[in-house]
């Protein structure tokens, strides 16, 4: 029997490569191995999105770049964390057994503080309750569903560490396995994803691709990755190449040697470079780009998917609800 995998996305629009290779991939890979469940996690994004409309074209977004990228709804279950109510009963159930000093350790909460701090502003500034418990929601998302293995980034160990001291209390209380203990699933495999300046892949830098960006856009990015003064007739270096990094990701071995092979012979310039990395990446993003945006174009469709996915998922959370109510005594 496969084991429970659980992957949270965060309602965050304007999805770029290195979200795609640091996280959609590898996931949708997984789902190869394991029983997987993917929730949009748009509560979540309550604590720093409050416009409406913005929230409500990003969960689109998200949806129609995970399932453009190859993730079968069929095959998984997939849903918007807004539509499991259970999520929320387990939450506010889980907070008896949280001590507060667990969350005043949470990263997130503790570089708001600093952030005050340093800019000389009351601690608490700009805190909301939500930012505070977040660790504790995301426990509920994970403990829901018996997940067994929760594939995270080395930055968010922190994570699975507290859902695992929350849930371990709630045991020991009740002296039986009430929520199943999940473990973290760290790839080693996918590194930081570099972006046009060198630094990893971000909005936040300005040096981001969007992942489904049409064609002329997706030339203008490449076209802009910083490179140094070597002339055309010298060799160059591909492993210390920004441009050869990004290149591995789409070509296949046999071309990531025959370029490697140009780029030390010399007499290939960057925008000689620069076009051969648009052309493998086109080459791949291409179809995608066309079902991301033929799912765009039909919204009622994609919550319909998103529908169907709540409706699997809700009897398992359900169950996991009434099991722990009976353990508390509140159902018999």
């Amino acid at each position: 029997m496969k084991k429970i995998s659980l992957t949270g996305i965060q309602a965050t629009g304007d999805i770029h490569m290195g979200n795609y290779f640091g996280a959609i991939k590898p996931s949708i890979e997984l789902s190869k191995e394991y029983n997987a469940r993917y929730f949009i996690a748009d509560y979540h994004s309550l604590n720093t999105m409050k416009d409406p409309k913005e929230l409500s074209a990003s969960i689109r977004e998200v949806a129609a770049c995970w399932l453009a990228s190859g993730l079968d709804p069929e095959r998984v279950i997939f849903y918007r964390q807004s539509s499991i109510p259970e999520v929320f009963e387990l939450s506010t159930m889980l907070m008896a057994f949280t001590a507060k000093g667990l969350m005043n350790r949470a990263h997130a909460y503790k570089a708001a503080i600093q952030a005050n701090n340093e800019k000389g502003e009351d601690t608490d500034s700009g805190i909301n309750m939500g930012l505070f418990t977040y660790p504790i929601l995301m426990a509920a998302d994970i403990l829901l569903f018996d997940s067994d293995v929760v594939p995270v980034g080395k930055d968010q160990t922190q994570h699975i560490e507290m859902t695992q001291d929350i849930a371990q209390a709630v045991n020991a209380n009740y002296g039986q396995p009430i929520l199943k203990i999940p473990q973290g699933a760290i790839s080693d495999e996918v590194g930081i994803i570099p972006g046009l300046d060198g630094r990893k892949m971000s909005k936040s830098y300005g040096n981001s691709i969007r992942l489904f960006a049409p064609e002329k856009e997706l030339r203008k990015h490449i076209m802009r990755i910083v490179t140094n003064s070597q002339g055309v007739e010298e060799p160059k270096d591909p492993d210390s190449s920004l441009i050869f990094t990004l290149y591995k990701l789409f070509a296949s071995p046999e071309e990531q040697a025959e370029l490697a092979g140009r780029y030390r012979a010399g007499g290939m310039g960057w925008g000689e470079a620069k076009e051969a990395l648009f052309q493998a990446a086109n080459r791949e993003l291409s179809p995608m780009r066309e079902r991301y945006n033929a799912l765009m174009a039909d919204p009622d469709g994609l919550d319909k998917i998103l529908a169907q996915g709540a409706e699997k998922a809700r009897p398992i959370a359900s169950a996991t609800v009434k099991r722990f109510r009976r353990a508390a005594g509140i159902d018999r």
